[in-house]
């Protein structure tokens, strides 16, 4: 199956042409608040690497938040637009999702900026703590006696930053995209501040 994966909702943009588990042509590059204006012809452009057409495509994925809700918006405009046309599944995955992987026992912060981050806990692409918006001091309390692998903006906390392969991660989290049943309801998943935290 061709899958097109797409992923504007951070600092990143991310596209991936994704074939029976092989990535034809990607592109992540940090670009933020340019998504818009670079996504369409990036997209072009690697589906000439590829050698696909747009009828080509079977299969829409993207992260429909938490992050920016501008940012969320380009690629699920794109993503919903070209669904509609062709008749095609679109599903989604969490942006933290995506920093997480597969990884065992990661905990994932995006920054939500004012000296908070959007946040989860996760095992092999699944949540063990409900994603929210917590404060750094409270993210620290959080993770600093936890046997966490701490991803994502990780500087936030005085940590460096761990490499991340974002299109690999895309790539194995395909079989844990949620379906999209109603295409046009679909729209970015924003997260309010909490009072607690919760685990699973």
């Amino acid at each position: 199956m061709k899958t097109l994966c797409m992923d504007s909702a951070h600092k990143n943009l991310l596209i991936a042409l994704i074939e029976d588990g092989e990535v034809k042509a990607s592109i992540c590059e940090e670009c933020w608040k340019k998504q818009s204006e670079t996504l369409f012809p990036a997209l072009v452009s690697l589906m000439e690497e590829a050698n696909w057409e747009v009828d080509d495509i079977e299969h829409v994925i993207i992260t429909d938040g938490p992050g920016s809700y501008t940012g969320v918006r380009i690629a699920m405009t794109v993503a919903k637009v070209l669904c509609t046309r062709k008749q095609i599944p679109l599903s989604c995955i969490s942006s933290l999702q995506l920093y997480a992987g597969m990884r065992e026992n990661v905990f994932v912060l995006l920054d939500a900026r004012s000296k908070r981050a959007y946040c989860a806990a996760l095992n092999k692409g699944n949540f063990t703590m409900d994603e929210q918006i917590l404060t750094l001091d409270e993210i620290k309390q959080l993770t600093e006696n936890a046997q966490y692998t701490v991803l994502g903006d990780t500087e936030l906390l005085g940590i460096e930053k761990p490499e991340i392969d974002l299109v690999e991660n895309f790539k194995q989290l395909i079989p844990l995209a949620r379906p999209i049943d109603n295409i046009h309801t679909l729209v970015p998943r924003y997260l309010k501040d909490q009072d607690s935290y919760k685990v699973k």
